[in-house]
């Protein structure tokens, strides 16, 4: 295995739920070997209540999660990413800033949790589904052997990721 870091950026329209969820779990999932972003294309401002009592509730740390622009890590002195991935179907199709360092990009859909109407109940409902999408999703990636897979094969490894859905296929 690579003693390399990776950075990865998370994106989403409003990076108040999905991004920010994907952010504390890939930090906790890949132990040290990734440094996580996320960022949205028209970020709410906060991140969403539910998504970080979720976290807390998971024992992941929610200390420096904010909503922010995608802006901030297409400016000069910005992290190069290594992967960029979009979590929220808008995302995927806004004309993106140019990212430092040519990532890997791929488009990992998953329902927005922050626009579930209903009582508490529903929403929490919505928060731990979407979460459990990501943890599979993002278990996946850190078990893949991202240094010795050449690019078309990681590429096709990461668009199959994003193609997996709840029923765990």
């Amino acid at each position: 295995m690579s003693d390399k870091t990776y950075n990865v950026l998370f994106l989403c329209t409003g990076n108040s739920a999905r991004s920010i969820l994907a952010e504390a779990l890939l930090k906790h999932l890949g132990k040290g070997r990734f440094r996580t972003y996320s960022a949205g294309s028209h970020p709410a401002g906060a991140v969403n209540p539910f998504a970080l009592d979720l976290l807390q509730k998971t024992k992941l740390p929610t200390d420096g999660l904010r909503s922010k622009s995608w802006e901030e890590y297409a400016a000069p002195g910005a992290p190069h990413f290594d992967f960029v991935f979009t979590v929220c179907d808008n995302a995927a199709g806004e004309v993106c800033p140019a990212w430092p360092g040519q990532p890997m990009t791929a488009h990992w859909g998953v329902e927005d949790p922050a626009a579930v109407e209903g009582s508490e109940e529903d929403k929490r409902r919505a928060f731990s589904q979407t979460f459990e999408q990501l943890n599979r999703r993002l278990s996946i990636f850190v078990s893949l052997p991202v240094d010795k897979l050449d690019k078309l094969t990681l590429k096709n490894k990461l668009d199959d990721i994003g193609r997996l859905r709840e029923s765990g296929q």
